[in-house]
């Protein structure tokens, strides 16, 4: 089976919607829980390795020493080629183990609304989550500036930088798994925000609007993803997949898209 590694922060904040597609390609997940999973291990050895959310911000290095190990980590694997998915505070990692600075934002997002897609966007896998004018599930209140040589996938008025790749890594500051679901986990988890946000009646209602579709619109990001990145073969996606070439279509033209 391919092997995931997923790090995670805090319980509610997992995998969540992309587990049904991850388990029918035959992918085996392994979550390592930040300050209780203290063993050492190899950054190296699993195919895929995702960085999920958190709610302290990746300057708190002093505090949080899981942070300094997860950047080294992550850099380790930019280095060897080693696919690495950002979510969120994982998205962060990413930038800052690409050397960018990550700082708090303004104001802090939560709740439902749409991203733009930049032109790259259009063509990525993060095109499913703003087809139709789609709305997606925000957690945040830091930023980050773009790594150089990153291409930038979507945006929103209060944070440009939503959505990133930088050769088979992706980060995307949006929470792109959740699913209804692992929602109303979210909603005691994030009582206070939730409440800042409208209470959670006025979000469950958005949630039971929205998250129906999302279940199709998971499948398909991760699916065409992986198929891009070379851990899935081209022939699991959708026909479009098929006709854009696959991932080797930036990886192979300038090396880092």
């Amino acid at each position: 089976m391919t092997s995931i590694l997923a790090h995670r922060h805090v319980a509610f904040e997992d995998l969540d919607g992309f587990v049904p597609a991850l388990e029918r390609h035959g992918f085996d997940i392994t979550y390592r829980d930040a300050l209780l999973d203290t063993h050492p291990y190899d950054p190296l050895e699993p195919e895929l390795m995702v960085v999920l959310g958190a709610p302290c911000g990746v300057y708190e290095k002093d505090d949080y020493p899981f942070i300094a190990e997860e950047i080294d980590a992550v850099r380790q694997r930019i280095a060897a080629d080693r696919p690495v998915l950002g979510i969120c505070f994982g998205a962060q990692i990413i930038a800052e183990a690409l050397g960018s600075k990550v700082f708090p934002g303004q104001p802090f997002e939560f709740g439902w609304s749409p991203i733009a897609l930049t032109d790259a966007g259009t063509t990525s896998a993060i095109r499913h989550f703003a087809s139709q004018g789609r709305e997606v599930f925000h957690c945040h209140g830091d930023t980050f500036d773009l790594p150089e040589g990153a291409t930038l996938l979507a945006s929103t008025p209060s944070y440009r930088n939503q959505a990133f790749r930088y050769g088979p890594h992706l980060g995307v500051q949006f929470h792109a798994e959740v699913s209804e679901r692992g929602l109303r986990r979210w909603y005691i988890g994030q009582a206070a925000r939730a409440r800042a946000a409208g209470g959670v009646s006025k979000l469950r209602s958005k949630t039971d609007e929205l998250a129906p579709a999302m279940v199709g619109v998971h499948d398909e990001m991760i699916t065409e993803w992986l198929a891009e990145i070379g851990l899935l073969s081209p022939g699991a996606t959708p026909e479009t997949i098929n006709q854009r070439g696959g991932m080797n279509r930036f990886l192979t033209t300038n090396g880092r898209s």
